[in-house]
């Protein structure tokens, strides 16, 4: 078949990628680690951690899987938003050769516990504002553990302790809850304070169970493995580091890292560029999230329209530049762009659209001049190469 997409392909844009560049998101992981000890993996509510406190912090918690008595396969559900816990919760479960199940923390019990009983996982960490939810769950379902984390247990002191006490105590924003066999997340990286038993993880390992949204019926687990999902960012990752320096980015994740797009996107293709991901806890929040960009410097950020109109809307706290970005995403930037959003400075932007959901990612284009939209097309959701379709740029 002759694959007509390729004469739309920029230059220096390859035809085909490695889908076995590494043998699992494991290695991959821990080549990053490696290579980009020193640098910043991820940031929230001021604080960072670099790529060697996440091979440190990843390690003990799949360490505490181990001695938890989970095995080689088993699934473990992850319910939270945007916070340092996630990569350190996600990449500990993959280093110890489970699967990932990622559960959206808005989800009902009921939806809660179809999810739970579909995927088979027998553990959960959960972010305690969403404890509740999983207690009225094990009403129908039997869930042998829980690890509950709150909001600042990755936090500096006093920060953390502070952070957590005002979520619960001030902004009530912790239901009562219940769960005799649940464990904090400090406990159980305190007690993976051991080796981490080395398991072998192949391509064909299955890495996710990633839910569908229900639209048409009731969710349902699509098997992602580590081979899916290295092809996945081996794709991305062709098309984006053209633009970008590794181990000197920075991305803003607001979108939910439960998502599949946020997820592959954001935190697994600028991990393996080293980067770092700055993660929005709660993007609703337009005036705290201002602030952020105000003071983050940035080269990457994904989203969806409301929220860039939500952005575009809020007034710049002190005056001054709102957002300055090499690398966006979204089609609402184009009518950013024509408007001419003052405060907004867009350079170069080309959006390109992973085929099956709203979300765009977008990057500045290293060789074009002058502020234009272009190289706009759709990325089909393939293995043997990005596959894309250039539109025809216009100057605003």
């Amino acid at each position: 078949m002759e694959k007509i997409w390729l004469k739309s392909y920029p230059a220096g844009m390859p035809a085909e990628i490695d889908p076995r560049a590494y043998g699992s998101l494991k290695e991959m992981l821990e080549k990053s680690c490696a290579r980009f000890r020193d640098r910043p993996a991820f940031s929230n509510m001021g604080a960072t951690l670099s790529y060697g406190r996440l091979d440190a912090l990843s390690r003990a918690f799949g360490a505490y899987l181990q001695a938890a008595g989970l095995a080689r396969g088993e699934r473990v559900a992850l319910m939270m938003p945007n916070l340092l816990q996630y990569p350190v919760t996600l990449f500990g479960a993959l280093r110890a050769g489970m699967t990932v199940v990622n559960v959206n923390p808005l989800y009902t019990a009921r939806e809660l516990g179809h999810q739970l009983e579909d995927s088979g996982a027998t553990l959960i960490v959960v972010l305690e504002n969403f404890a509740h939810t999983v207690q009225q769950a094990l009403e129908r379902v039997k869930l042998p553990q829980v690890v509950v984390t709150r909001v600042g247990d990755l936090l500096p002191f006093p920060a953390g302790p502070v952070a957590s006490f005002v979520v619960k105590h001030l902004k009530r924003m912790v239901p009562h809850w219940r769960i005799p066999q649940a464990i904090g997340l400090p406990r159980a990286l305190a007690l993976g304070r051991r080796p981490l038993a080395d398991v072998p993880v192949g391509a064909d390992d299955i890495a996710f169970l990633q839910y569908t949204g229900g639209t048409t019926g009731v969710p349902r687990g699509a098997v992602l493995t580590h081979g899916n999902m290295v092809a996945n960012v081996e794709q991305t990752a062709a098309w984006v580091a053209r633009n970008l320096d590794e181990g000197a980015e920075t991305i803003v994740t607001a979108l939910p890292l439960f998502h599949v797009f946020a997820l592959t996107a954001n935190l697994l293709t600028f991990l393996k560029l080293g980067a770092r991901n700055l993660l929005i806890t709660n993007p609703r929040d337009i005036p705290g999230f201002v602030k952020e960009l105000k003071k983050t410097p940035f080269s990457a950020i994904t989203g969806v329209n409301t929220l860039y109109k939500a952005l575009l809307d809020a007034p710049a706290p002190g005056g001054g530049d709102v957002v300055h970005v090499d690398v966006a995403g979204d089609s609402y930037l184009e009518h950013v762009l024509e408007r001419g959003q003052p405060g907004a400075d867009f350079r170069d932007l080309a959006p390109v659209q992973l085929a099956g959901g709203d979300q765009q990612l977008a990057f500045a284009e290293p060789d074009a001049g002058g502020d234009r939209l272009g190289a706009e097309g759709r990325k089909e959701r393939r293995d043997d190469a990005p596959v894309l379709q250039r539109a025809e740029h216009r100057d605003v």
